[in-house]
């Protein structure tokens, strides 16, 4: 029992669901919301359901790519560990109850949420990601609806300093996606999966990456200014975006899998401080 626990909690990536759940919690701090604490408990609750099931759908959807990839051959589906039927009601149900705590808490929260979902499970994963190499701009709208929902349930509408967030998410995905893909290229080619480095060629990549992470610490930067976020917290964020910079300078200038890695490792980083910073 605790064996098949463990196999559908992996089909939730949990890292990837703790992340964008920081962001969210990051975008309501952002804000000052005053929502009753259960009514927050069940947002975040509801906006990690639906990741998680998001996810596992994912992962449902894409079995016959991860069971060519050494990458993700391990994963519960193409081990035959979970069946495909019993992870899509497993994913189904998720999402159905977390979006149910969405719209008790708030209508327009869960219309971004939900938001969320349909980027990535119709448009990325459905639609684009076997098709075009520029899958990863609608990847990482997905990816950026939990900080403008987070903001957006603290405030009750859509505002300006929330789209902004959302941009610096978007503008800091392909970093956290190409590098991967990048180090595991010939995986994507056997899969048929048109990656944008496999496509454009790794040079390319790596200055699209340099100039989308600059964008999103420009963005990052316009934000904690308009939000006056303390002198310290600025001073931080301008630390770690430089160290940003450098590692992507790093990685056009000395291109190697371990520099492409650590760039990969530093973009998670640099945006799981940046969020804490907006937390405290």
């Amino acid at each position: 029992m605790i064996r098949m626990v463990r196999f559908y909690i992996r089909l939730i990536k949990t890292p990837q669901a703790a992340l964008l759940l920081f962001t969210a919690m990051a975008g309501y701090r952002s804000a000052g919301g005053n929502l009753g604490l259960l009514e927050i408990m069940i947002a975040m609750l509801g906006l990690l359901f639906a990741i998680s099931g998001t996810t596992a759908l994912n992962m449902v959807f894409d079995r016959d790519i991860d069971v060519v990839m050494e990458r993700t051959r391990n994963r519960p589906i193409p081990t035959g560990m979970i069946s495909p039927k019993g992870a899509f009601i497993f994913g189904s149900v998720l999402i159905l109850v977390g979006m149910s705590g969405n719209y008790w808490v708030s209508l327009l929260y869960a219309n971004v949420v939900l938001a969320g979902v349909f980027f990535d499970l119709a448009v990325y994963t459905l639609w684009l990601k076997r098709r075009s190499p520029w899958s990863i701009v609608f990847g990482g709208m997905a990816g950026a609806m939990p900080i403008l929902a987070g903001r957006t349930l603290a405030l009750g509408y859509i505002d300006w300093v929330g789209i902004l967030l959302a941009l610096a998410i978007l503008l800091w995905i392909p970093s956290h996606i190409l590098t991967l893909a990048m180090n595991h290229s010939r995986d994507y080619k056997l899969a048929g999966v048109p990656t944008f480095p496999n496509v454009f060629g790794f040079e390319n990549a790596r200055y699209f990456m340099a100039v989308s992470n600059l964008a999103a610490a420009g963005v990052m930067l316009a934000v904690f200014l308009w939000l006056n976020v303390s002198v310290s917290g600025i001073v931080v964020l301008l630390l770690g975006s430089l160290f940003l910079l450098g590692f992507s300078l790093r990685n056009i200038l000395h291109p190697s899998e371990k520099t492409n890695f650590a760039l990969f490792k530093y973009v998670s980083l640099y945006m799981a401080g940046a969020m804490l910073i907006l937390i405290l």
